[in-house]
């Protein structure tokens, strides 16, 4: 069996340098080389634009940034290759330009590659549907200080599942300062606290008279999106052109156990 040829974008970085650790034995794909302005010397070639790019692949897995989305969907359509964006704090432009490359080729988005978080979405949307408005619903995102965007992709992600639920009529409320006023019940409420090292933490909370229910998921090493992101290449590779998530991942895998 051909194994998956992956250009993994953002090589330099942490999470970059988790997708390649984990390629390193893996039987089903490997890494032909990496793209990163921060070019270093490492077990596969490092390229600083993808206009350098020597090697055939079949797919990119991007955990670089928000930046520069133009050059990695351009260099994608132009292989006919597929993508895995694994960044979160796109734009509404950027999603635009995202939903038009989809058109031309497999673009895997989602804001957390995790399965934990995926079940937890899944969870969320039944525990809204269940209570309703009688629950009043909070969002606490924890992550590292480096972390550029907030609330975080996977926040949003999860405030918008539960949003379904209520056809939409919800409105998010980031943080609360000041004289307020009452909570309201059209309000989510999403809150983003920075320190340390932490990975990934994600609480939501439904309050009611004289309960609360809090579902949570903590991601304790960058490895397990790593591994998700490696996942996805190796589903997105020969799909034809489209928008795909870990729904779509997950009902594939399940098809063929």
């Amino acid at each position: 069996m051909n194994k998956t040829k992956i250009i993994i974008c953002g090589i330099s970085g942490k999470m970059g340098g988790n997708v390649l650790s984990l390629l390193e034995n893996d039987g089903e794909a490997e890494a032909v080389c990496g793209v990163d302005p921060f070019v270093k010397s490492l077990s596969v070639p490092v390229y600083a634009h993808f206009s350098e790019v020597k090697e055939d692949a079949d797919v990119i897995v991007d955990f670089s940034s928000a930046e520069n989305l133009e050059e990695r969907l351009a260099y994608a359509a132009e292989k006919n290759i597929g993508i895995v964006l694994g960044s979160t704090g796109f734009t509404a432009e950027d999603n635009k330009r995202i939903e038009e490359y989809a058109k031309k080729i497999p673009v895997f988005k989602t804001a957390n590659l995790s399965l934990g978080i995926n079940l937890m979405q899944t969870l969320v949307k039944a525990a809204a549907q269940v209570l309703g408005d009688a629950f009043d619903i909070e969002i606490v995102e924890r992550h590292h200080s480096p972390k550029k965007d907030s609330p975080s992709g996977t926040a949003l992600m999860l405030a918008d599942s539960i949003n379904e639920v209520f056809d939409n009529r919800k409105h998010y409320v980031e943080g609360r300062s000041g004289m307020v006023g009452p909570r309201e019940k059209s309000e989510i409420g999403i809150h983003a606290v920075r320190g340390g090292t932490i990975v990934g933490e994600h609480e939501v909370m439904f309050a009611g008279e004289d309960e609360i229910l809090t579902i949570s998921h903590s991601a304790r090493s960058k490895r397990v999106f790593a591994a998700g992101a490696i996942r996805a290449a190796k589903f997105l590779t020969g799909k034809a052109p489209g928008k795909y998530d870990m729904k779509d991942l997950l009902a594939a895998e399940n098809a063929e156990s």
